[in-house]
């Protein structure tokens, strides 16, 4: 008899106000992990669509918060919704260990030495962990860029996008901190380049950097060495 087979739930914020285009992004990406999980059923699910999460939940289910820190949503929004029903929720996408080398390898060939590295991240006006996460990816990120120096901006805090950039040399490059591609990096993020007239290549998001399918397969298959 086979084994029965795990289940994972990927879990990302979403957008409220127009939830299925990152809930079909969410569920490609479940797909390009179970590549690399042939023994997981691998599902998603975003906040942001009504009674998804619920309807997925299991007691027996994994949850992979595809979130960038551990912020509101992921130790208490996400608990809430979950009523009990999983049997372990992962640290978040952003803080793990290994993401600031695929980031640094992914980033090498469009880095030139001069430039500077503008970390567009989020960062709250309720709280320090946004702005901690981010901190701390910088940190890790800055030594494997060779000599490419790491800036943070935020959407919701100081230093904000518009205030950092304006002190970039010319050849500089956006890097949005974020998961996935919502308002805050389609609207926001060009918004507050243009308000500091300043014309800076725009990266993918972090979240959608080549790898990061098999980054968090390896987080989730740790799982199963635990105790």
């Amino acid at each position: 008899m086979q084994p029965k087979a795990k289940t994972v739930i990927l879990v990302s914020h979403g957008q409220p106000s127009s939830p299925e285009p990152p809930e079909t992004a969410l569920a490609r990406l479940a797909e390009q992990v179970a590549v690399h999980l042939p023994d997981w059923h691998v599902k998603s699910a975003t906040l942001s669509t009504p009674g998804r999460l619920e309807h997925l939940s299991a007691s027996d289910a994994v949850i992979y918060p595809f979130f960038m820190s551990a912020g509101w949503f992921t130790t208490k929004v996400l608990p809430k919704r979950l009523q009990g029903s999983y049997r372990k929720i992962l640290p978040p996408f952003g803080l793990d260990a290994a993401l600031p080398g695929l980031t640094a390898t992914a980033l090498a060939p469009q880095l030139q030495p001069g430039s500077n590295l503008l970390l567009a991240a989020h960062g709250s006006a309720r709280g320090q962990m946004a702005a901690m996460a981010a901190e701390q990816f910088a940190s890790r990120l800055a030594p494997l860029l060779k000599g490419v120096p790491v800036e943070i901006g935020y959407v919701e805090q100081d230093p904000t996008i518009a205030q950092v950039t304006k002190d970039l040399p010319e050849r500089s490059l956006c890097l949005p901190f974020f998961s996935q591609a919502g308002d805050h990096v389609l609207y926001d993020l060009p918004q507050s380049l243009a308000a500091a007239k300043w014309e800076i290549p725009i990266l993918p998001v972090t979240g959608a950097l080549p790898g990061v399918p098999r980054l968090i397969a390896k987080a989730i298959q740790a799982t199963t060495e635990d105790p």
